[in-house]
């Protein structure tokens, strides 16, 4: 993927998260974050839990630039200007050209469709890369709202550990 992404939906744009962007995040640093980025940042993002995966983003992007795309990218939401939620992968297809998905949409957003027209939008847009056969994505067996949003998605729910499901989409059953 290249570094000038940007994903447009009906409602949303979906930035992948530079580097620039992922330190400030890690320092906490809300003013220069919403600088860089242009939208409002609400303060309960940063009490979500994929501020725990920053360090390691920011670091992954250090290594290796072309993971760009590849890891969180931000939800933008058009009409205010603000940021939403995130979504993204764990890194670069794998050997098998798998890659594993999550995301999340800030309490204020939730039960509106924009977790379903993100993630859906990233989908397609991911599968345009040749070296992506398959996603994987997980989903505790009592969240009825992201197992909702997986179905939609026509993923397959492949096993069940505990109280965790794991779902699968692959290229050739789009």
């Amino acid at each position: 993927m290249n570094r000038s992404l940007q994903i447009t939906t009906q409602r949303l744009e979906l930035l992948p998260c530079s580097l620039e962007v992922a330190q400030a995040v890690v320092t906490r640093n809300k003013p220069q974050v919403e600088r860089l980025l242009g939208v409002q940042v609400p303060d309960d993002w940063y009490g979500s839990e994929v501020l725990d995966i920053f360090p390691m983003y920011a670091q992954m992007l250090i290594d290796d630039p072309s993971q760009l795309g590849w890891g969180v990218w931000l939800m933008i939401h058009i009409a205010d200007s603000t940021l939403i939620g995130d979504l993204g992968f764990l890194g670069k297809p794998d050997q098998t050209g798998t890659v594993e998905m999550g995301y999340e949409v800030l309490s204020a957003y939730r039960q509106q469709g924009f977790a379903f027209e993100a993630v859906q939008a990233l989908v397609d847009f991911a599968f345009t890369q040749r070296e992506l056969k398959r996603i994987i994505a997980h989903s505790p067996d009592d969240h009825v709202a992201s197992i909702r949003i997986l179905e939609k998605l026509r993923m397959q729910q492949i096993a069940k550990d505990e109280n965790l499901l794991k779902w699968e989409l692959k290229l050739e059953s789009r």
